[in-house]
């Protein structure tokens, strides 16, 4: 099915056609490199990334975008999401299925039409959105295709933005920063946490944003205890901390961020946060192209070590983001991580401590790569608030 489909309102892709080719172009090199047959992509940031439709769709069984050296990519689709492909995507070359059970044989069908039935194609195997059942299925149709894992192949692609991606990274994050303001100065006695994160979807909805929905942490009081609690009723309380980390969208890509504030004093909080901003400052001062990920993470940990609360920090130092926020098998900034970091490289870093009573706090920076070092996309400080 070849994508023809006239222009719907407020539909397309946010990027000119030549930037998915080039993408494409990238990850077809990477194929070639990893000395793949081909590549199954099935993880919906990547689908978003390579296609500019954002893979929504996938829920009801994946929509694998098939890529062969020398060869136009296919798409492989759900008969009832085909108008809405066409409209926010650029594959030409469009394959349905119409049921769950349709999905293997078809999937084997394209695989079959390249001549992949005795070699070596990629899946996306520890990415979300492909289950072991679907494999299984589609391998019972090709027994003498040999399955790689290719978890990382898109991923180590998509970790370098063009000037395209990073012009949307800054764009969301001068809406985040709208939302981080927003929070700060709704904070007082008796506010809940619906009531703040209503008000900061208001004054996004005025900027022309939204936030990204799948991430909306908003807590207060002993509610950040809760690592990603989303808002409810609970009322903000003299003494109390308030901790938040979203993050705004802006075609597709979300810039998130960690702040916290405190009504009052709070004396677990001030000291955790003092630690936090320390931590996160020498994970900035670390970054540096050709620095390997894991060095970073390192210079992390030795403040918190240095501190005599190691057992307070129980993640990550940071890792590559874009769209859909995060996707599983993307760069981490974790203990021995040995990618090499490059210009270009976007990573959310996010230092969140766990007191003795429980309740996390911290503070959080997007950041791009730059020959320089690490570049700063947010503007409101980092430091605690004092509501």
């Amino acid at each position: 099915m070849t994508a023809t489909i006239s222009a719907i309102p407020e539909a397309g892709m946010p990027f000119p056609r030549s930037e998915y080719e080039h993408r494409q172009e990238r990850v077809l090199a990477a194929i070639e490199r990893a000395r793949l047959d081909a590549l199954v992509v099935t993880a919906h940031g990547h689908l978003r990334y390579l296609t500019g439709y954002n893979g929504n769709g996938g829920y009801f069984a994946p929509f694998p975008l098939i890529m062969v050296p020398g060869q136009r990519p296919t798409y492989v689709v759900r008969e009832f999401e085909v108008s809405t492909v066409q409209a926010e995507g650029c594959i030409d070359e469009i394959i349905c299925y119409s049921q769950q059970q349709d999905l293997a044989t078809v999937c084997a069908d394209v695989l079959r039409r390249y001549g992949l039935q005795g070699r070596k194609v990629g899946f996306e195997l520890g990415c979300w959105n492909l289950a072991p059942a679907d494999v299984s299925a589609i391998q019972a149709q090709l027994p003498d295709m040999k399955v790689a894992d290719a978890t990382r192949l898109v991923a180590s692609v998509c970790a370098v933005k063009s000037p395209l991606e990073i012009e949307a990274m800054r764009g969301s994050m001068a809406l985040t920063d709208i939302a981080v303001r927003t929070f700060q100065s709704s904070l007082r006695e008796g506010v809940t946490e619906a009531e703040v994160s209503m008000k900061i979807q208001e004054e996004l909805y005025k900027a022309g944003g939204t936030i990204y929905e799948a991430l909306p942490t908003l807590v207060f009081g002993d509610r950040t205890k809760l690592a990603h609690g989303t808002p409810t009723r609970n009322k903000l309380r003299n003494n109390d901390p308030a901790l938040m980390e979203t993050g705004a969208v802006k075609h597709g890509y979300v810039a998130g961020l960690v702040r916290t504030a405190v009504l009052g004093r709070n004396s677990e909080t001030e000291s955790l946060h003092s630690l936090a901003e320390e931590a996160l400052e020498a994970a900035i001062e670390a970054i540096k192209p050709g620095v390997t990920a894991g060095a970073v993470d390192a210079a992390t940990r030795k403040v918190i070590e240095r501190s005599g609360r190691p057992k307070v920090f129980r993640h990550r130092t940071g890792y590559q983001t874009g769209i859909h926020w995060s996707e599983r098998g993307n760069l981490s900034l974790e203990p021995g991580a040995t990618d090499l970091l490059e210009v270009g490289m976007n990573f959310h870093m996010p230092i969140l401590l766990f007191g003795e009573s429980g309740r996390i706090c911290g503070c959080s920076e997007q950041i791009v790569i730059t020959e320089r070092g690490a570049e700063i996309l947010s503007h409101t400080p980092r430091t605690l608030y004092r509501a």
